[in-house]
């Protein structure tokens, strides 16, 4: 009994919380990103290969 009011009560906070958020920019404000716009990362170390095969190590 004592999981379902808190669930109730949990839902209805966050649906107040919902309804008073500000919403996100309109669609005409955002800009798409291209990858090439994106500076690359430099990866450090070894690629992780997982062990497949438990026996050989």
């Amino acid at each position: 009994m004592v999981l379902l009011v808190v669930t109730l009560v949990s839902a209805a906070v966050a649906g107040g919380v919902s309804l008073l958020a500000p919403t996100s920019a309109p669609v005409a404000d955002r800009r798409p990103i291209y990858p090439p716009d994106q500076t690359s990362v430099r990866v450090v170390g070894n690629p992780f290969v997982p062990n497949t095969i438990p026996r050989e190590r």
